[in-house]
């Protein structure tokens, strides 16, 4: 079995988050067509979930293969929503980039060429 490593999930997309009422919609794109499956198999509702236990009260996920993207709704989020929500980002702006420091574990070669892009690039 080849070797496995947690990396930010920034290194493999990027991401774009609203709100639609008391709830945060996140999507994330894979930067390269390779990186979607990778997407699909470790960022799931459950470990999203996870990630935002105490933030929201459940996540539903959808997969978009044609555009090599998950969206995700992170109902509970917005404490009511943007026009009665006291909460700082009442809009769920900032859900994107607290996905993108969720860690999951990918094939050490992806995680080093992944890396290795972010490099170049950034």
């Amino acid at each position: 079995m080849a070797r496995r490593r947690n990396i930010q999930l920034r290194f493999l997309a990027h991401a774009r988050s609203g709100d639609k009422g008391d709830t945060a919609n996140v999507g994330l794109i894979a930067l390269e067509p390779e990186y979607y499956p990778h997407l699909v198999t470790e960022v799931t509702r459950s470990k999203v979930a996870k990630h935002f236990r105490g933030m929201v009260s459940s996540v539903e996920r959808f997969e978009l293969p044609n555009l090599q993207a998950l969206n995700f709704l992170l109902h509970g989020a917005l404490d009511g929503g943007g026009t009665i929500s006291l909460k700082t980002d009442a809009q769920g702006k900032v859900f994107s980039t607290a996905l993108l420091r969720m860690e999951v574990s990918v094939p050490e070669a992806l995680a080093r060429h992944a890396m290795k892009r972010e490099k170049r690039e950034g």
